[in-house]
């Protein structure tokens, strides 16, 4: 019998940190809410969720230096789920409303406003993933909820071998826009998980189990 992963959600002022702690003991992980630098280390994964502005965000993750701890389980091959702004702010900055805003630096290029008539874009939305996705085995052809007016329409990063290509999920609104990624230790979802039904605790099952 496989042992249970040991899962935190970063507890940094964020709104919705404790429905997605709910979400994850669903989905069969021991969930801890916290900022301690200990057991953010040591857990087996970290989930960053975000909701609000991109510059809000950042600034109560410097708060509780939520950026350095992110960094070095990053650094150390140890993974991390970022959702929704969460997502946003691992790439290199946000520009929101005319305010230009650095981010994590995880990943290159910006997170912008979609080029859609209506925003936000709220509701629930097919998902286009690479094959071999990791997160959505099982489930390609769901619907998962998005609320956002904001998001990464490109990618970037030029991985070399031996190192493999990240996979990645696009979805539409008004234009393409990334809906997750899946790079190495480091995997985000624009969508809420925790709001996408037996899909989405599907897909939190699918990382948990990846956890090693």
């Amino acid at each position: 019998m496989s042992r249970t992963r040991r899962v935190v959600v970063l507890d940094y002022g964020s709104g919705n940190v404790h429905s997605a702690a709910k979400a994850l003991e669903r989905a069969g992980a021991e969930v801890e809410v916290t900022a301690a630098r200990a057991a953010v280390m040591e857990a087996d994964g970290l989930v960053v969720p975000g909701v609000g502005a991109f510059r809000a965000v950042m600034e109560q993750l410097r708060a509780v230096r939520g950026d350095e701890l992110i960094d070095r389980r990053l650094a150390g091959g140890r993974p991390v789920l970022g959702i929704c702004v969460g997502m946003q702010v691992m790439f290199e900055r946000g520009v929101e409303r005319g305010t230009d805003t650095e981010g994590l630096g995880e990943w290159p290029g910006e997170v912008t406003e979609l080029p859609a008539e209506v925003l936000p874009h709220m509701g629930w939305n097919t998902v286009t993933p690479d094959a071999g996705s990791v997160l959505f085995d099982g489930i390609e052809d769901e619907r998962f909820y998005f609320v956002h007016s904001f998001a990464a329409q490109r990618w970037s990063l030029d991985v070399i071998p031996p190192f493999p290509q990240p996979s990645l999920t696009w979805a539409e609104h008004g234009g393409r826009f990334l809906a997750a990624v899946e790079n190495g230790p480091l995997s985000a979802t624009q969508f809420h998980p925790e709001k996408s039904a037996d899909a989405g605790i599907r897909l939190l099952s699918n990382w948990i189990g990846s956890l090693s």
